[in-house]
């Protein structure tokens, strides 16, 4: 449905990044799917489940504003 990528280069540290996507499960309900770790390796990730739209995307608004207070930016 709906996917924000941010990215955060500092010096003498590989970039990272942080991803929210908000996407419609098979028992339709709502997931907030976040992913965050170094670029080009390996990635952490939590699903979270809602139960209308609105609340989802709340929650992801939620997210991606945290990640851009703590320095990510779009690409």
């Amino acid at each position: 449905m709906a996917i924000c990528l941010l990215y955060r280069q500092t010096p003498r540290r590989a970039p990272r990044f942080y991803r929210v996507e908000i996407a419609m499960n098979l028992f339709g309900e709502v997931s907030v799917l976040r992913e965050w770790g170094v670029a080009r390796g390996r990635g952490h990730g939590v699903i979270n489940v809602f139960g209308n739209l609105r609340d989802a995307s709340i929650a992801a608004d939620r997210y991606r504003n945290r990640a851009i207070d703590r320095g990510y930016a779009r690409a």
